[in-house]
């Protein structure tokens, strides 16, 4: 016997990739220099700091760590809020850090998403393209998922308030991913204002996800906590998720936090009391430094900036070509994204991912379906050398 609510689920986006692509080998003039722009790994250097940091507490792995994260990390996290947001959270209450944002996400639907709302089945919002979690969130709390849209048309953001008021009067949570993955697009000040005062005259929660917000172009990215704390909402009404995966380059430290009102913070912190693994004491150590220091944040993103200019210039004379705002991938229109992404890696070299592997079809439709995803996380002249290959064999330019 297995549960039938995950019995449909597609196969994930990375074994759906090698599968198209494995088994046929690529043209033998690139064959020696394969390309991977698939995967939002960062390959930048992480801070020189951190193997210093780890090595003076190694002797933390000998303690279990404390579920809540420590003291010193949670203020570390709570000055950050304050510095890039203007906003000021209580570390006690407000802050738990997480062993990777994806955690986060998961959990936030398991211990704040009730099991009923206006007596129905609660609905969870996702944009369409999505972090996958998000829909595995939905359904492991017997949720509906509701997959909104989030094309060229409303921005590449999800329009939430033009969805149905029966949907809206049963939702219960909304993912919102600024800057978004895959599209790159920002959520503004006037977006967020918009769907907080949704969010209150419907009393559904925010989870924001802003896991790209310090990878940008000129100005930083608003956040959805500050925007709440304009507006005098609710502090239950949003909670926030970051890491350290693309601020600082550290993906496999698995260090992010969730921040939020307190009774939605408590909830959290005690359903990771059972089910939980907080991270290591040496790993909290090292956070609590890299959230403190933004020298390497600064370098860190100027290399993402001229990544951009090399992508903008490439790219500059494809039919529909929008660089991203923030983050670090391109989402390139093409005809058919498996088609394309099996054409680049026979012809090229290249592998990307089809946009439709990070989509979900809706009556007949899928918003990735005429798109790859690329990321531009190799360094800038594998990327060039990449980018050009893809250019050169997808688009017709003059």
């Amino acid at each position: 016997m297995f549960p039938e609510r995950f019995s449909n689920l597609p196969a994930y986006a990375f074994p759906r990739l090698r599968a198209l692509l494995d088994p046929h080998a690529p043209a033998p003039a690139h064959a020696a220099d394969v390309l991977h722009m698939t995967i939002g790994e960062p390959r930048h250097a992480f801070p020189d700091f951190v193997g210093a940091v780890l090595a003076e507490n190694v002797a933390g792995f000998g303690k279990y760590p404390p579920n809540e994260g420590t003291p010193e990390l949670r203020v570390a996290i709570a000055d950050w809020a304050k510095r890039r947001y203007g906003v000021t959270l209580d570390a006690e209450t407000q802050i738990m850090p997480l062993n990777g944002s994806r955690e986060g996400l998961y959990n936030a639907a398991m211990a704040l998403c009730p099991e009923q709302k206006a007596g129905q089945r609660p609905v969870i919002l996702t944009p369409n393209p999505f972090y996958q979690v998000y829909m595995i969130a939905a359904i492991s709390v017997a949720a509906e998922p509701v997959f909104v849209p989030a094309t060229e048309a409303t921005g590449h953001l999800p329009d939430c308030a033009g969805l149905p008021e029966e949907v809206l009067n049963r939702t219960a949570m909304a993912y919102i991913c600024s800057p978004a993955n895959p599209q790159g697009a920002i959520a503004s000040a006037d977006y967020w204002r918009e769907l907080i005062r949704l969010a209150e005259k419907y009393d559904f929660r925010i989870v924001a996800d802003e896991c790209y917000s310090e990878i940008y172009r000129d100005a930083p990215p608003t956040g959805a906590l500050e925007i709440a704390a304009e507006l005098g909402a609710d502090p239950e009404r949003v909670v926030l998720i970051n890491s350290l995966s693309k601020r600082s380059n550290l993906p496999g430290l698995r260090s992010g936090f969730i921040a939020g009102g307190p009774q939605s913070i408590a909830r959290i912190k005690q359903l990771r009391a059972y089910s939980g693994a907080p991270l290591p004491l040496p790993l909290q150590k090292v956070s609590e430094k890299v959230w403190a220091d933004e020298a390497h944040v600064e370098e860190n993103r100027a290399l993402y900036q001229a990544k951009y200019t090399v992508a903008d210039e490439v790219f500059a004379d494809v039919p529909g070509y929008a660089g991203p705002e923030a983050g670090f991938f391109l989402w390139l229109p093409v005809a058919d994204g498996e088609t394309a992404a099996l054409k680049a890696w026979q012809e090229t070299a290249v592998r990307v991912l089809p946009g439709a592997y990070l989509s979900r079809d809706v009556a007949g439709d899928n918003p990735g379906q005429g798109y790859i995803r690329v990321a531009m996380v190799a360094p800038i002249d594998d990327m060039r050398r990449g980018l050009t290959r893809l250019r050169d064999c997808l688009y017709e330019v003059r």
